[in-house]
């Protein structure tokens, strides 16, 4: 499955599912007048934006390079993360505010099997997408549809702890302002976890050692002997990868020699691989 279809799937499911349950949880929390509950139905219908968002970066991500973008547009999915975690920031800092007020109120709030039963639902729901989204984000490496994933888990996480309020809410009357702030902290931290892997791609970073080596073993196999193999650094623009790294080769040997062993390394690499490599050649030492 291509990172596009992942993420249309994804991204279409979770927004029926986050819709309904949204109608569903907003319901319950304005008819026992919980601001947990109502905080829990706006962070799902956060992952409802968010999942138009992921759609449409998707789309964006899979046009073809062009002459302006000859890198492609894969990094919309990171751009597209970045704006999921911003959304998230603000829902998580309204709702700290909302349980600050009601806290002063020391009210009681009443729920009924209703509210019990909708949480439980959203659990097992939430659960289930991120599930879906995790695999789907494996399967085909896509930041935004793990992003997404997250934003279904943290769902699920901030349910569980309003179900424990709905349960106890009758011997704590503040219970239900502290699992308010509760919540917005896990949005908070679902949308620090985000902005982290998004702009870590974003910025660039070293290639894991165990490609490094594997990468090193497949020119061993060709070459033979040691390339003196180097400086590696890799470019991730999500639809495609490029690798730059550097070769010693001897110095009397011909440019065209050299030449003709840095494009049989770069074949190497993109058909065992997939990544599109640059190698800078350098003269051994002496």
């Amino acid at each position: 499955m291509s990172e596009a279809k992942a993420g249309y799937n994804e991204g279409i499911v979770s927004i029926i599912v986050n819709t309904a349950l949204f109608v569903s949880k907003l319901w319950v929390g304005m008819t026992t007048g919980s601001i947990a509950l109502t905080a829990d139905a706006w962070h799902t219908f956060s992952d409802s934006l968010s999942s138009i968002i992921v759609v449409i970066a998707v789309k964006l991500s899979a046009k073809k390079a062009d002459k302006e973008h000859p890198f492609g547009y894969g990094r919309w999915e990171q751009i597209a993360a970045l704006f999921i975690a911003f959304f998230l920031g603000i829902i998580a800092f309204e709702f700290i505010k909302t349980a600050i007020v009601e806290f002063h109120k020391q009210e009681i709030v009443q729920f009924g099997v209703a509210a019990i039963a909708i949480t439980i639902v959203s659990i097992a729901a939430k659960e289930a997408l991120a599930q879906y989204a995790f695999y789907l984000g494996r399967k085909t490496d896509s930041a935004i549809v793990k992003a997404d994933g997250w934003h279904h888990r943290s769902d699920a996480l901030s349910s569980i702890i309003v179900l424990i309020g709905v349960l106890f809410a009758k011997q704590f009357w503040w219970i239900d302002s502290a699992l308010g702030v509760i919540v917005a902290l896990l949005i908070f931290h679902a949308a620090y976890s985000i902005i982290k892997e998004a702009i870590t791609e974003l910025l660039g970073e070293e290639p894991n050692q165990d490609l490094v080596d594997r990468i090193i073993d497949a020119i061993k196999t060709v070459y033979g002997g040691d390339l003196n193999v180097h400086h590696f650094h890799i470019h991730n623009y999500v639809v495609h990868k490029e690798l730059t790294f550097h070769i010693r080769l001897d110095r009397t040997m011909s440019i065209g020699d050299g030449h003709a062993i840095a494009s049989g390394i770069e074949r190497i690499i993109e058909e065992r691989f997939g990544i599109i490599a640059t190698i800078h050649v350098e003269p051994l030492k002496q």
